[in-house]
């Protein structure tokens, strides 16, 4: 079965450049428009599609995202995988601006969010999807993402926490505080419902998350902020960028067909669908 992967770049990185023969592509979804257009191309030979966060001019802030217009559009193109950038703030000392960590959990403190395609509206899919959230990111893309950062040198943690709250404000120092207490490795605004959405879609989710300061916890260093956000993030994109080049090849490589097709079971086997007495 052949892959199709989906690039959903944030904040910074969504160069449309990566891509060979690139072509612009609107879609339209039964949940409105994405994010932007989409990019269709391919990376040494494997398909992709990449579609920015926030649009290509970071318009849209992260409460206002289309989550599910944007899952659904890469699906509704033939994607098998997500793949996405996110920038965050460490919550743990061992845990430094610059550096990389490939997430496997997530806590959720947004409170704005559809997180469901099966809300019974009249363009929905039928039914109600109970999706099963224990692993919420693909084990196997997750693996070769860190195997490619570390073969390039690139400070990688394998596998973190990360905490998702609403914005667009930055967390206050005692929220910052309780979800370092809570464990928590990192903290954004992005991840949840991306990834929620992305399993209910049937799609291969890993997520490269974006070290670029110690959100507001530590004292001894500056609280975060906007201007050092992207002074971090400038060199933090330029090492997301090649471990996707590295990494995207390689999943190619891989024969994924019982990995699709457990994905597509999971989300069958966990819909009820109405029942007519």
């Amino acid at each position: 079965m052949s892959v199709k992967i989906g690039i959903i770049g944030g904040s910074g990185l969504s160069n449309p450049d990566i891509l060979k023969n690139g072509v612009e592509q609107e879609v339209e979804t039964p949940f409105g428009k994405p994010s932007d257009s989409l990019k269709t191309g391919d990376i040494a030979g494997v398909p992709c599609v990449l579609l920015a966060r926030h649009g290509r001019s970071h318009s849209t802030m992260p409460t206002n995202v289309n989550y599910r217009a944007n899952v659904w559009a890469l699906k509704q193109v033939g994607c098998t995988h997500l793949v996405v950038t996110t920038a965050c703030g460490s919550l743990q000392e061992n845990i430094h601006p610059g550096e990389i960590v490939i997430l496997d959990q997530f806590i959720d403190r947004t409170q704005k969010r559809i997180q469901t395609f099966f809300d019974g509206s009249e363009n929905a899919p039928p039914g109600i999807c109970h999706m099963p959230m224990a692993k919420p990111f693909c084990g196997r893309t997750s693996q070769i993402l860190y195997d490619c950062a570390k073969e390039l040198s690139i400070s990688c943690h394998k596998g973190g926490t990360m905490l998702t709250i609403e914005g667009p404000r930055f967390s206050s120092e005692a929220e910052s505080k309780l979800f370092r207490s809570w464990g928590a490795h990192c903290v954004n605004m992005t991840t949840v419902p991306e990834v929620v959405l992305a399993k209910e879609a049937g799609l291969s989710y890993a997520a490269i998350a974006l070290v670029t300061d110690y959100d507001s916890w530590r004292e001894d260093t500056e609280s975060v902020n906007v201007e050092n956000v992207m002074k971090t993030f400038k060199l933090n994109a330029a090492n997301a960028q090649n471990v996707l080049l590295k990494a995207i090849p390689m999943i190619g490589q891989q024969d994924w067909s019982d990995t699709i097709q457990a994905n597509e079971d999971m989300v069958k086997s966990n819909t009820m669908l109405p029942h007519s007495y």
